[in-house]
């Protein structure tokens, strides 16, 4: 493979380095397909309450272990809920970075609101977009509050504030876009 230089067409710059960047376009224009991003706030804010619940769920049973434990080690099992603050943000990026990594870039909550991740020139997500994803939306919430969130309400594509700084995008599922154009119908058979 050989290197001919900048290509214009292709949308190359050269950077001063000697280096060629390569700057992709929008993959989703919210003109062209306004079914991609049309409920998408709503259904996140579902998603997010139900991936919470999946976080939390073994994180509680581990707790309750932890208790049992400790009764029958007349207290000195208790020391272990020391790990369970390290454990729960592990299970968590853990959790964000293999779902949104999976050919279905979606969490187990996205699945259920049939929406997914992509980046913001259409590629699927990976693991590790997946987990800094996470990272990057709990220090946003806690160093500028939920406010953030009102970031979707002013662009078309309804990205949140922490999409931006990743360069991800949130779609309708391929199904449920098929639903919204009318061109399919919905979940079992559901109009959706």
């Amino acid at each position: 493979m050989s290197y001919a230089g900048p290509d214009p067409a292709a949308g190359s710059r050269p950077s001063g380095l000697g280096i060629t960047v390569e700057v992709r376009p929008h993959a989703y224009d919210p003109q062209a397909n306004p079914e991609l991003f049309e409920g998408v706030l709503a259904r996140r804010v579902v998603a997010f309450m139900i991936d919470v619940i999946v976080i939390t769920v073994p994180l509680f049973i581990a707790a309750v272990f932890i208790f049992v434990f400790g009764l029958i080690t007349f207290g000195l099992g208790w020391a272990l809920y020391w790990l369970m603050y390290p454990a729960s943000i592990v299970w968590a990026l853990f959790y964000y970075g293999m779902t949104l990594g999976s050919p279905a870039s979606a969490t187990l909550g996205m699945r259920a609101m049939g929406i997914e991740m992509r980046t913001w020139y259409g590629a699927p997500a990976y693991f590790v977009l997946g987990a800094v994803h996470a990272v990057v939306y709990w220090i946003s919430v806690s160093v500028l509050s939920p406010f953030i969130l009102l970031v979707g309400f002013f662009n078309a594509r309804k990205r949140l504030l922490h999409d931006f700084f990743v360069g991800a995008v949130i779609i309708n599922s391929a199904a449920r876009a098929a639903a919204l154009r009318g061109g399919a119908a919905g979940y079992g058979g559901f109009a959706v």
